[in-house]
Protein backbone atom coordinates (compact mmCIF):
# COMPACT_ATOMS: atom_id res chain seq x y z
CA UNK A 1 0.00 0.00 0.00
CA UNK A 2 1.95 3.31 -0.88
CA UNK A 3 1.68 5.70 1.22
CA UNK A 4 0.85 9.53 0.53
CA UNK A 5 1.07 12.63 2.39
CA UNK A 6 -0.35 15.85 1.43
CA UNK A 7 1.01 19.31 1.96
CA UNK A 8 1.14 23.03 0.96
CA UNK A 9 -2.72 24.16 2.47
CA UNK A 10 -2.79 27.52 4.16
CA UNK A 11 -4.52 31.02 4.45
CA UNK A 12 -6.00 32.64 0.88
CA UNK A 13 -8.36 35.56 0.20
CA UNK A 14 -10.86 34.51 -2.35
CA UNK A 15 -9.98 34.73 -5.93
CA UNK A 16 -6.64 33.49 -5.21
CA UNK A 17 -4.65 30.26 -5.95
CA UNK A 18 -2.36 27.47 -3.89
CA UNK A 19 -0.54 24.34 -4.89
CA UNK A 20 -1.17 21.30 -2.85
CA UNK A 21 1.54 18.74 -3.31
CA UNK A 22 1.93 15.14 -2.88
CA UNK A 23 4.76 13.23 -2.03
CA UNK A 24 4.59 9.61 -2.07
CA UNK A 25 6.38 7.45 0.46
CA UNK A 26 9.45 4.34 -1.39
CA UNK A 27 10.61 4.16 -4.50
CA UNK A 28 8.85 6.07 -7.51
CA UNK A 29 6.15 4.29 -9.42
CA UNK A 30 3.41 5.63 -11.58
CA UNK A 31 1.61 2.48 -11.71
CA UNK A 32 -0.95 3.88 -9.31
CA UNK A 33 -3.40 6.95 -9.27
CA UNK A 34 -2.99 9.74 -7.18
CA UNK A 35 -6.68 11.27 -5.65
CA UNK A 36 -7.27 14.28 -4.23
CA UNK A 37 -10.01 14.55 -1.45
CA UNK A 38 -11.42 17.11 0.88
CA UNK A 39 -13.36 17.05 4.04
CA UNK A 40 -14.88 20.38 5.19
CA UNK A 41 -16.04 20.62 9.04
CA UNK A 42 -19.71 18.70 9.17
CA UNK A 43 -19.64 17.39 5.55
CA UNK A 44 -18.20 14.33 4.12
CA UNK A 45 -15.08 13.56 2.58
CA UNK A 46 -15.40 14.11 -1.24
CA UNK A 47 -13.07 13.46 -4.07
CA UNK A 48 -11.73 16.21 -5.93
CA UNK A 49 -9.59 15.24 -8.89
CA UNK A 50 -7.61 12.11 -9.81
CA UNK A 51 -4.40 11.47 -11.85
CA UNK A 52 -4.37 7.85 -13.31
CA UNK A 53 -1.68 5.44 -13.26
CA UNK A 54 0.95 5.07 -16.53
CA UNK A 55 -1.39 2.40 -17.85
CA UNK A 56 -4.49 4.66 -18.50
CA UNK A 57 -2.32 7.32 -19.75
CA UNK A 58 -2.18 9.76 -16.73
CA UNK A 59 -6.19 10.23 -17.17
CA UNK A 60 -7.15 12.89 -14.95
CA UNK A 61 -11.07 13.67 -13.60
CA UNK A 62 -12.31 16.49 -11.86
CA UNK A 63 -15.62 16.53 -10.01
CA UNK A 64 -17.87 19.22 -11.09
CA UNK A 65 -16.75 21.90 -8.55
CA UNK A 66 -13.08 21.97 -9.50
CA UNK A 67 -13.45 21.43 -13.02
CA UNK A 68 -11.89 25.06 -14.94
CA UNK A 69 -10.17 25.89 -11.69
CA UNK A 70 -8.21 22.72 -10.58
CA UNK A 71 -5.18 21.25 -12.26
CA UNK A 72 -3.65 17.56 -11.17
CA UNK A 73 -0.44 16.90 -12.27
CA UNK A 74 1.92 14.38 -11.06
CA UNK A 75 6.31 14.79 -11.42
CA UNK A 76 6.77 10.48 -10.79
CA UNK A 77 11.01 11.57 -10.98
CA UNK A 78 10.00 13.11 -7.80
CA UNK A 79 7.27 11.23 -6.70
CA UNK A 80 5.38 14.06 -6.26
CA UNK A 81 1.86 14.91 -7.55
CA UNK A 82 0.76 18.69 -7.07
CA UNK A 83 -2.88 19.77 -7.21
CA UNK A 84 -2.95 23.69 -8.34
CA UNK A 85 -6.27 25.33 -7.26
CA UNK A 86 -7.24 28.97 -8.83
CA UNK A 87 -10.31 31.32 -7.94
CA UNK A 88 -10.77 29.83 -4.58
CA UNK A 89 -14.14 30.38 -2.75
CA UNK A 90 -14.55 29.85 0.74
CA UNK A 91 -16.72 27.00 -0.11
CA UNK A 92 -13.23 25.55 -1.34
CA UNK A 93 -12.42 25.53 3.09
CA UNK A 94 -11.60 21.87 3.98
CA UNK A 95 -8.71 19.81 5.27
CA UNK A 96 -7.72 18.43 1.82
CA UNK A 97 -5.93 15.16 1.53
CA UNK A 98 -4.03 12.58 -1.36
CA UNK A 99 -4.48 8.66 -1.25
CA UNK A 100 -3.87 6.08 -4.29
CA UNK A 101 -7.23 5.17 -5.47
CA UNK A 102 -8.79 1.87 -5.31
CA UNK A 103 -8.21 1.43 -8.77
CA UNK A 104 -5.62 3.03 -10.94
CA UNK A 105 -7.83 4.32 -13.68
CA UNK A 106 -9.47 7.66 -11.87
CA UNK A 107 -13.39 7.83 -12.38
CA UNK A 108 -16.08 9.12 -10.05
CA UNK A 109 -17.06 5.97 -9.11
CA UNK A 110 -13.00 4.61 -8.27
CA UNK A 111 -13.58 8.37 -6.53
CA UNK A 112 -16.40 7.75 -4.58
CA UNK A 113 -15.88 4.19 -3.33
CA UNK A 114 -12.22 5.35 -1.98
CA UNK A 115 -13.69 7.98 -0.43
CA UNK A 116 -15.96 5.44 1.62
CA UNK A 117 -13.66 2.63 2.43
CA UNK A 118 -10.76 3.83 2.64
CA UNK A 119 -9.34 3.50 5.97
CA UNK A 120 -6.10 5.87 6.71
CA UNK A 121 -6.18 8.95 5.17
CA UNK A 122 -2.80 10.43 6.38
CA UNK A 123 -2.47 14.26 8.29
CA UNK A 124 -4.15 16.23 5.55
CA UNK A 125 -3.56 20.04 4.97
CA UNK A 126 -5.89 22.81 5.94
CA UNK A 127 -6.81 24.86 3.31
CA UNK A 128 -8.74 28.32 4.33
CA UNK A 129 -10.33 30.83 2.17
CA UNK A 130 -11.02 34.06 3.30
CA UNK A 131 -14.31 35.76 2.31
Amino acid sequence: EVQLQASGGGLVQAGGSLRLSCVAAGPASDDYGIGWFRQAPGKAREGIACISGREYGRLTWYTDSAKDRFIVSRDNARNTAYLQMNYLTPEDTAAYYCAAPLSPRCGVATMTATSKFTDSWGRGTQVTVSS
